[in-house]
Formats: C-alpha cells, structure tokens, sequence
C-alpha cells in the first residue's frame, strides 16, 4: 500500500482547444475534470495500476467535497483532514502541438491546529504502508520545515518517505535523510544553485543532493528520460514518445510507477519511464493503466554519458 500525502490538492479542469488566442472567445474542443495535486496524481496512477493507495489531504468547502467524490469513484480511499478554507481549482489549456497553460490557485491558508491534525492523519494511518509519498508545494500557513517534520515522524515509526518537492521545503527536509527525493531539472539545478548543462552536471547536483541528506535521487530531465542516483551509482534511462497530449501529472505518475515496482534499482527506473511515457499521451491528468504501458521503448543504462548535452539545458 502507499500513503500519499498532498498538503495543497486540487479540482483541476483541462481544455483542450486549436491555438490560444489571448483576448479572443476560444471554444474547447474537449474538456475534463480530475483530482489534482501531486500526491493525489500518485495515489490515482498507483490505483490505475491495480494497488492500494490512501490519500491523507486537506478539504475544504464544496471543491474539498467534490475532489473527494472524484477520489472515491476511481477507488482510492481518501483520509480527509477538514479545513476552514476553500480548496483550490486550477486550470489548464492544452494545444495540439504538446503547448501546455496552466492557471494554479494559490489554496487556503491552513492554521496551526490544521497542520497539526494533518501530520496527526498521517501517523494514524501510515500503518502497513509501504511507502509514503509526500508531494507538492506546501499552502499558506506551513513552514518550509513541515516536510522535515513529517518525514521525522514518518522515519520513526518505520515507513519509507518519497519526497516530490522543491525550494525550501526540499532543502529542509534533506536533513531528516528522506528515501528517495524526485526533483525535475529546474528543481535539481534550483537545488544546487548553478546550471545544468550535461547529463554529468545533472548527476553531480544529484550527488550533492545524497551529500545533503537524501539516500537517493529519481530525477526527471524531461525529453532527455530520467536520471536515479542512489548507492549503486547512476542510472540513466529514457522513453521517447511520438506526441505529447499533456504533461499534466506525467511526473507524479512516473514515481507511482517507480514505488509500485519497489522503489530501488533499474527495473523500478524503467517502470517510472514507461509510466511518465504513457502518462504525456493521455488527455489531461488521466493516468495510465496497465494496458497503457509501453515497455519496449524503454532504455535504462549504468553507462551514464556524463558529457551528452541535455536538451533543454537548465540556465
């Protein structure tokens, strides 16, 4: 079973429409509806995918109830810690070439009682959970150290943390030795504080990250595939796709697949590359099933080229 746990969750509504006209009446030409935020993004894919999860999120107002119901229909079980603010609705417009514009609410401002009773929500049900995935920005009201502060509680009775994060948040929580920590490029190079150019300067920021404090290091580089350092040394692999629908999710869906194939080594690299592969050709934030999943582009290599130029080098 995985426990996720989404601090700012959200309704996130995707159009899809011809071109983005700014100032014009644009007519979608398809629409939908679906659970958002990062954690609860994992919890949809690790369902889609046949396993347990458990959703531990705040809720607030009518979208708080509606992301509930949503939650419940695709049969994950949700913990809802009840908040005094609204929880928040994004928006998302997607064009055919693969352009994505996206609108995200800031959220309510949780209060130290509701902070509170979140962690509180975690311990309670982290029992028999084989992972925790703590995901997304934190909301008003949280420090930049809750993550360390759960992942502290989390350690101590036994559960193993994956930590989808950035900023302040990610720095403060390395001291409390998370598991495995997912950063995109941006975040790794934000990290570290210098460029990334190489794939070596990729794996030399995640490196820094091991020395800071995190056991490992599942790194999204985009196009280029993804990049896991842990004690066995790097990892590279990647998973071409012909189009990309929309990227919404597609790295959320890319740890599920890493945690439900265990969590360590290349095979549960490969399942992360084929889960975020068929996650971007999917329509807004719907996650992959089984029958979505495509192996055979899948590459995974110890053989890192250090000195290949990343596609979209991070300035």
């Amino acid at each position: 079973m995985i426990l996720t746990v989404t601090p700012n969750p959200s309704l996130d509504r995707t159009y899809e429409i011809p071109a983005l006209d700014r100032g014009a009446v644009l007519r979608a030409t398809a629409d939908r509806i679906d659970p958002g935020g990062k954690g609860v993004n994992v919890s949809r894919a690790v369902a889609a995918a046949g396993h347990r999860t458990l959703a531990v999120l705040p809720l607030g107002g009518p979208a708080g109830a509606a992301l509930a119901a949503l939650l419940g229909a695709e049969g994950i079980e949700v913990a809802g810690v009840e908040v005094a603010g609204q929880t928040r609705s994004n928006i998302s417009v997607a064009e055919p070439d693969g352009t994505l514009t996206k609108i995200n609410a800031t959220g309510p401002e949780l209060t130290a009682d509701e902070s509170e009773a979140l962690l509180g929500a975690v311990g309670e049900r982290s029992a028999g959970a084989d992972w925790i995935a703590c995901c997304g920005s934190l909301p008003r009201g949280l420090a930049p150290e809750w993550y360390a502060e759960l992942v502290a509680r989390a350690h101590h009775a036994g559960a193993r943390i994956a930590l989808d994060t950035s900023g302040p948040s990610l720095t403060a929580a390395l001291r409390e030795r998370p598991d495995i920590v997912k950063p995109n490029a941006e975040e790794l190079s934000q990290a570290v504080g210098r460029p990334l150019v190489t794939l070596g300067d990729a794996v030399e920021a995640a490196e820094e990250l091991r020395a800071g404090g995190a056991r490992a290091v599942l790194a999204s580089l985009g196009a280029d595939g993804q990049l896991l350092v842990d004690d066995g040394g790097a990892c590279f692999g990647s998973a071409p796709v012909a189009a990309v629908r929309s990227n919404v999710g597609a790295g959320d869906a890319s740890l599920a697949g890493f945690l439900t194939a265990g969590g360590t080594g290349p095979m549960a690299l490969a399942a992360a590359l084929a889960h975020g592969a068929a996650a971007v050709q999917l329509p807004g934030s719907l996650m992959p099933t089984p029958a979505d999943l495509d192996t055979s582009a899948v590459t995974t290599t110890d053989a890192v080229p250090l000195h290949r130029v990343l596609t979209e080098p991070v300035p």
